[in-house]
Parts: structure tokens; sequence; C-alpha cells
């Protein structure tokens, strides 16, 4: 693993991996399924939620990870949030932040603190169909083929260099839950190489190009 300005990490433990998310957490799950094999390079620390309900923590707690919940409605106002979320991160000293169904944008202060080791997973293949309804606007618009990305996090909504993306057929039958949840299969699967890649091998970003090794 690299720091931003391409400095190797201490390659003798894990890199250190933050995850955020909002909801029941298959993407966590299948990243704390994945640090189980010591070859794999890369370990969830810390997992933060701005739901108290969240299904993550469950897995959290199963897992023996630390959580923490950053709920909005405890802050005066969305900047104190923000603050708020890049401190829970900041205390588990990431080497990648890894954004995982988290249904919130970050503040530019958040995505500058962890810059260059902020990534997030989308349902489409970006640039095509961003924003919350990446499925529903694809299936609306009637391509044949769309997919997930994995993308470095910047300051627009799905707008980062993409490190990696799958592609999926979209059969004549689906609708939007039996599209998401085949798309699903396909991101937890990318999401854990891209993941294990940069631990092992290197993060870096050259203008719009997200490059892994």
């Amino acid at each position: 693993m690299r720091t931003p300005s391409g400095q190797p990490i201490d390659t003798t433990s894990a890199a250190r991996v933050v995850v955020l998310v909002s909801g029941a957490g298959s993407n966590l799950a299948a990243l704390l399924a994945a640090h189980e094999d010591p070859a794999y390079g890369a370990r969830v620390v810390g997992v933060v939620t701005d739901k108290p309900g969240a299904g993550a923590l469950d897995l959290a707690r199963e897992a023996g990870v630390a959580s923490v919940v950053v709920a909005p409605g405890d802050f005066a106002d969305r900047d104190a949030w923000n603050d708020g979320v890049a401190e829970a991160v900041a205390v588990f000293s990431p080497d990648l932040v890894v954004l995982a169904g988290f249904m919130r944008i970050l503040s530019p202060a958040f995505v500058d603190r962890f810059a260059g080791r902020t990534i997030n997973t989308h349902p489409a293949l970006l640039p095509s169909f961003p924003g919350a309804h990446g499925v529903r606007d694809a299936l609306a618009y009637g391509v044949k083929v769309t997919g997930c990305t994995v993308h470095v996090v910047d300051n627009g909504v799905d707008t980062g260099p993409i490190i990696a993306q799958a592609a999926v057929a979209v059969e004549d039958s689906d609708d939007e839950r039996v599209l998401h949840e085949r798309i699903k299969v396909a991101e937890r699967a990318l999401l854990v190489e891209t993941v294990g890649r940069a631990a092992r091998e290197g993060l870096r970003v050259e203008g719009r190009r997200a490059l892994l090794g």
C-alpha cells in the first residue's frame, strides 16, 4: 500500500481499512470474509455508519470490529456532522476508506483529508448513470449492458477517477430489484478484488487515471 504521495506504507502488517456504510452491509460482509486470508493484504479495522439500526453494525460486532454511529440528528448542522464523520474515521488511522453503500455525500473537507485513499462503489458503468438511482436509470434508458464501478472519491457525485469496472448484462425480463441483485454479486467481487490489490500493490491517481500497482 502507498500513501497519496506514493510513499510505501509498512507492509509488515495488513493495510488498515475503514468502511462507511448505511445499510445491511453486504459489501462489508464480503470484505470481512476476504481478510480472513492473511495474504489478502487488507483488514477492516473500523466501521462507521450514519444509521443507528444499520445491519452492518451486527456484522461488525460478530467480526469483532469496532464500529461507530455518527447520526446526522446528533449534530447541529451538516458541516458539524461531516466533521464528526471525519474524526470517527481518523481514529482508526486508515490506509483506505471504503464507501460501501454509504448513502450520504461527504464534504470537500472530508475528501481532502483522505484524498487519494477514499474509494466508492456504484451500481452502474460510470460515467453513465451516476447518482442514487443508477440501476433504475440504466433500465429506463434501455441499455443492454450495465454493471458496477469502483472509483476514487472526489468532490463531485460519482465523478472520481475509475479504478475498476465489471459488466452485467441486462435481461429483457429484468426489473430494478432483479437487476440490482445481479449487479450486487458483481460489485462485491469487484470491491474485494480492488481493495486487495490496492493494499498489496498500491493505488495512485494521475489526472483522470486511477492505477493499481
